[in-house]
Order: structure tokens, then sequence, then C-alpha cells
């Protein structure tokens, strides 16, 4: 087996082949042991070319913020102009490594769900079916007032129907979709209103200051509480609403494992640790899980 560099839980980088393929194997036997649910952040949509927001390459964001949304007209009109660059980046992105290999794992058995703090849709696409969208997916378009919903596709063409000169020049994008464009791009855009009402139109994501839905955090926690184990994959849990099923599984005394690069705020928490690139890394899992 080719070993993956790894940084084991107390943060050494000085380490054999040995211990790689030891702290991996401890992996292997997580998931032959325990029913495990997978969490996954940001990180696992890297290698997608969707980058994250606090990985080892992120930039310093400012992202769109609930109340900021829905109380001025020109922070949907700065969200949609930039979305309306930045959301064709995100469409066409692709399942990586990491994305099938989860799909292989539940199709084996092994994993008894995906919950995603993504918004992207790769897990599906890679083929997973048992998957939570904790804060919505971008795929979607919803009125704040008579809740009609609309898809991102067909409102992407409202939105150029609505602009017809406008060409979105793309510097950069997030993993919401956003992206840098020139501001005079922004102050000319004119964003269509919902078309059953003429309300408020906003992504079917959850915002930065926004609550997840009641009923779709009672499903994570059902989701949970039928798992054995919790692993953790390609997220800094530095945003409440992933951390706090870190905290539940290690209050309810469930094995927790984490893969991300960089360090997280669930270290303490976890029995296992390590930091490798999730693609081939899962797909090493994968391979000894599956074959073996």
């Amino acid at each position: 087996m080719n070993a993956v560099p790894l940084s084991l839980a107390n943060g050494s980088t000085q380490h054999s082949q040995q211990d790689d393929e030891q702290t991996l194997n401890a992996f292997v036997d997580l998931l032959q042991q325990h029913p495990t649910l997978v969490l996954t952040g940001a990180g696992i949509s890297t290698e997608s070319g969707i980058p994250d927001y606090r990985g080892p390459t992120s930039k310093p964001r400012n992202p769109m913020r609930y109340q900021e949304f829905v109380k001025h007209a020109r922070a949907r009109q700065r969200y949609w102009a930039r979305s309306a660059a930045g959301w064709l980046v995100v469409k066409q992105s692709k399942p990586n490594a990491g994305h099938l290999a989860l799909a292989q794992l539940e199709q084996a058995g092994l994993i008894t769900g995906v919950l995603t703090q993504n918004v992207d849709g790769l897990h599906q696409q890679a083929g997973s079916w048992d998957v939570l969208e904790l804060h919505g997916r971008l795929s979607q378009v919803r009125c704040l007032s008579c809740k009609n919903t609309e898809d991102r596709l067909a409102f992407q063409m409202r939105l150029l129907a609505h602009n017809p000169s406008f060409q979105g020049q793309v510097t950069d994008i997030a993993p919401d979709g956003d992206a840098e464009i020139p501001d005079e791009l922004v102050e000319a855009f004119d964003v269509p209103a919902c078309s059953v009402c003429g309300g408020i139109l906003k992504p079917d994501v959850v915002f930065f200051g926004e609550n997840v839905p009641k009923d779709r955090v009672e499903r994570a926690w059902q989701m949970l509480a039928h798992a054995g184990a919790l692993l953790v994959l390609g997220s800094s849990l530095t945003v409440r609403s992933g951390y706090r099923f870190v905290v539940r599984a290690a209050q309810d005394g469930k094995p927790v494992a984490i893969i991300n690069q960089g360090v997280t705020r669930g270290d303490d928490d976890a029995n296992l640790r390590l930091s490798a690139p999730l693609g081939q890394t899962l797909q090493q899992l994968a391979h000894l899980l599956t074959t073996s």
C-alpha cells in the first residue's frame, strides 16, 4: 500500500510508514466495528475545484449574512450579481475520489449515511443516497414570502434575461457559489422577483446568522442516534451547526474520528485524528474495507 502523508493526533509530523499504516488501519477498524455516520465539510469538495472557507489554501472572505440579505436590497443585488457568475462554477463541478469512495462505503453497508454542511450536491452525484444537507442546496431558490421554490438553472436564465449585457468576470469563488466580480457589474445588476407573488428570492441554503430548520436538525440527531460512531471529513468544525454533533457523539460515548487538513475545533473530542488529502485517503480506506 502506498502510505498517505499523515499527521497524527499528537500533532507530530515525524513518523514512519509503519506509523502511517497503523493510523490508517485504526480507521479501518473503526468502520468495521461500528455503523458509522459521516459528517462532511467543504474540505471534501476542494478536489472538485470548489474552495473552502478555512482550509490551508483558503482566502479570507466575508460571506453574506442572513439579516443583511433580508434587510437590504443592495445586499441582495450584490449577492445575486456575484452568484450569477460564480454559481456556474459550482454547477459544473464533478464528484471527486473522496465523494466516490464514500458512496462505495455506503453501498457496502459500512456507513449509515452522510450529514453534509456542503451545498454543492456532489455526494448525491457520486451515488450516496442517505444524505442530509444541513445547510440546504444551491440548486434551488425559495421565495421568502410565499415559499414557492424555483430551480436554480431556471432562475439563472431569468437573471441573465434581466441583465442581457451582464458578463460575469469571475476572479475568485467561494463554497457557496459567491464570486469576486468588478463593482460596476454589481451596481448595474437587476434582480428579478418571485414569479408567483413578487417577493424576495433567496437561495435555498442556510446563510451565516441563519438557523438550520428545526425538522432538519431533528432528522440529523436521529441519524446520529442510530449510528455507533461519527467520522468527520473535511471540516474545521468552527461552525456550531456541525461541531454540536461531535459534542453529542462524545457525550454519548461514541467514537469520533476526524480526517481534515489542519486543526479542527473537535480535535480534543476525537479518538482518532488524521491530517491527509481526503480523496487519496478515502480511496485507500474504501479499498481496504471492501477487498479484505
